[in-house]
């Protein structure tokens, strides 16, 4: 005789060896309203006007005290007393104005604003994250600010580095998104929303 024929059908399998039943799964598509995102020309012309403003209150303010103090207006050195002054004059800015505005003077002209994970409030770990961290390698290398223009959510290096994304003020799009229900019930689901695979 085979081995195939001394297979006795009466005796049962272990019950480690049971075969679990495959659970039922059904896909839900939820139409859902979200913020828009800000595209790259809002925020580039945002930042030209963030950076005008920096350029007036450096000459407003600070050209003034190193006249005061007989300073060197003229050295353009990195290391110039002007130029770190100037510097540490625009991060303050940026982070100043996104920690308790969530945005900056340009952002407010074009209506747009910068949102924490979970639409939470900015806490002060991200804001240095994003406006220190990623504003000063950004500077170094112009050309990642060109990331805004081509991620699906519009996030630029700053973004990424401190989980962040710039919307537009009262702008809302609808998005689709597919959620897998487990074993779903029968009220769980509207026949017309869902799609069921075949197995």
């Amino acid at each position: 005789m085979s081995e195939n024929e001394n297979y006795d059908s009466s005796v049962a399998l272990p019950q480690s060896e049971l075969v679990p039943n495959l659970a039922k799964k059904q896909i839900q598509i939820v139409e859902q309203i979200e913020e828009k995102t800000a595209g790259f020309w809002m925020r580039f012309w945002a930042f030209v006007v963030d950076i005008l403003i920096v350029w007036a209150l450096v000459g407003i303010i600070i050209n003034p005290l190193f006249h005061l103090f007989g300073w060197n207006l003229s050295e353009s050195h990195w290391y110039s007393p002007m130029t770190i002054v100037s510097g540490l004059f625009y991060y303050a800015y940026f982070v100043i104005t996104t920690k308790y505005l969530q945005q900056t003077v340009g952002k407010m002209i074009f209506g747009l604003r910068v949102k924490g994970k979970n639409n939470g409030k900015l806490d002060w770990l991200t804001v240095l994250f994003r406006e220190l961290v990623g504003r000063f390698i950004s500077n170094k290398l112009p050309i990642i600010y060109l990331l805004v223009a081509f991620m699906p959510k519009n996030n630029g290096l700053n973004d990424i580095i401190a989980d962040t994304r710039v919307v537009q003020e009262r702008i809302f799009i609808k998005s689709k998104k597919e959620v897998v229900l487990e074993n779903p019930q029968n009220d769980d689901l509207k026949p017309q929303n869902s799609i069921t695979p075949t197995v």
